[in-house]
């Protein structure tokens, strides 16, 4: 009798404390939680990931798993990117030809072989070990024999397998990325273009008498994506969970087409020029100026079928009603929501509520304002207009500071540490071009002046007790 009363002792419900920096519940015991809430993750997937690409060389496999790994880092699914290619050159130092790759060559075939092996180690570090919840194995993979022995590898440590086939025969496409990607390349640095070319192109022959690309037959239990002539048709087989049919949904929306994407911040607000955050304010005599030089400037980019995007706060749209063009609102757009610290002052935040004045300097990008928003939800709100952009051509983009912070840190490729700390000045509009792995950014300034209302990231946060107390110990003031 006494073992079943300690047993359900043990078992009882723990209580539930709400966590100060981001005012959720947790289960705590004897006052305590039971982890601290800083060491924890919101885990997206319910078994690690192993996504691996497949394909020719030259058919944009690294494109796609560096645009993945952002994206899912950017959500907040710790992913990391192995690129085989990367674990060869590391091997070899110096790369002579393609007669390296040649199926006959027995060295390179053990040298590859055991560059592979590596790579799957360390996968098998990040997702068991470090706390990584998807892989992405960048390499050709291109026979039955090498997936299915990527399969087992997966059984083996309890990881679920995606495959991404990226097929493309549009010989001009396979000549682009082979100009503006491969040449680039280690391989290729101190090679002349038309040589480059040439052994390029003799490696791609290498591989395509082995090659079996994935089959709705024989691969029919295996899950999949298989990506034909650059999105032009997809084929999708056997989404078994959540993250999967993200990535699914994430790779049908990307494009390669050359575009450019405007971002600025509404003009200057009445609550700017008073130093109150958020609100519902219109635009200051400054920021009506700078509206008018907005349309100026777009108008002399000569932009084909511009999109203009804008949220649905009083002060975007005024900007965007000076451009005298069509414009489309996103509630998704509109400013993190500050709570209960609307309209409010950063001295007066500090002055009525110091504790979450410093919880925000702790932890800026997961602290969530009382009643309000933390960065972390604002990431999640702004998925949408993500994928859109990803859609889309020629977009601008009119909305607010942490927004703008927030897609930024996407193209970026910012992490959650840096991302509330980008600079995202009034007056000024940047041009993002995509390029191959990256983005190239242009800052404009339009010349109207406007307050400061960037804050520094602090040196030295000044909280009555350690954050761990403060964490774990203070109760919520909300």
């Amino acid at each position: 009798m006494l073992d079943n009363e300690e047993f359900l002792l043990d078992n009882a419900p723990r209580e539930l404390t709400q966590n100060p920096l981001r005012k959720i519940w947790m289960p705590c015991k004897n006052g305590m939680p039971a982890v601290h809430i800083a060491q924890r993750r919101v885990c997206m997937t319910n078994c690690p990931t192993l996504i691996v690409l497949v394909g020719l060389p030259a058919r944009g496999k690294t494109y796609i798993s560096k645009k993945l790994t952002r994206y899912l880092n950017w959500i907040g699914v710790p992913t990391k990117e192995f690129n085989v290619g990367q674990y060869r050159r590391e091997c070899l130092k110096i790369y002579k030809s393609f007669e390296f790759f040649r199926p006959d060559n027995e060295e390179g075939l053990k040298i590859r072989r055991q560059c592979a092996m590596a790579a799957l180690n360390d996968v098998r570090q990040y997702l068991s070990v470090e706390g990584g919840q998807v892989a992405v194995f960048d390499a050709t993979n291109t026979t039955r024999e090498r997936r299915g022995t990527i399969v087992k590898f997966a059984e083996q440590n309890g990881f679920k397998v995606f495959f991404v086939e990226s097929v493309c025969e549009d010989p001009d496409v396979i000549a682009q990325n082979i100009v503006q990607v491969k040449l680039g390349s280690p391989d290729y640095i101190h090679t002349n273009t038309e040589e480059a070319i040439e052994d390029f192109m003799k490696r791609i022959k290498c591989y395509e008498s082995s090659y079996q690309p994935l089959d709705e037959v024989l691969d029919r239990d295996l899950s999949y994506i298989k990506i034909m002539d650059v999105g032009r048709r997809y084929l999708v087989n056997r989404v078994l969970d959540h993250i999967q049919s993200r990535i699914v949904y994430y790779l049908m929306n990307i494009h390669i087409t050359p575009r450019s994407i405007y971002l600025c911040r509404h003009g200057e607000s009445d609550l700017n020029i008073k130093g109150r955050i958020g609100g519902d304010s219109g635009l200051s005599a400054r920021g009506k100026e700078f509206a008018s030089r907005l349309r100026k400037f777009i108008q002399d980019q000569n932009i084909k079928d511009l999109k203009v995007w804008t949220s649905q706060m009083k002060r975007t749209i005024q900007t965007a009603e000076c451009l005298g063009v069509p414009y489309e609102q996103w509630k998704s757009l509109n400013e993190i929501d500050a709570g209960v610290c609307e309209e409010m002052m950063y001295e007066e935040i500090q002055e009525h509520y110091p504790l979450e004045f410093a919880l925000r300097d702790q932890d800026k990008y997961r602290y969530r304002y009382p009643k309000g928003e933390s960065y972390e939800d604002l990431v999640q709100r702004l998925e949408p207009v993500i994928m859109e952009l990803e859609r889309q051509e020629n977009v601008l983009v009119i909305c607010h500071q942490a927004v703008m912070r927030c897609l930024l840190a996407y193209f970026l490729d910012k992490t959650a540490d840096e991302l509330p700390y980008l600079k995202c000045s009034l007056h000024s509009v940047l041009k993002l071009t995509p390029m191959a792995y990256g983005c190239k950014v242009e800052s404009v300034c339009l010349g109207v002046e406007a307050v400061n209302t960037h804050r520094n990231r602090p040196e030295n946060v000044n909280v009555q007790r350690s954050t761990e107390d403060a964490l774990q110990t203070v109760p919520a003031h909300f």
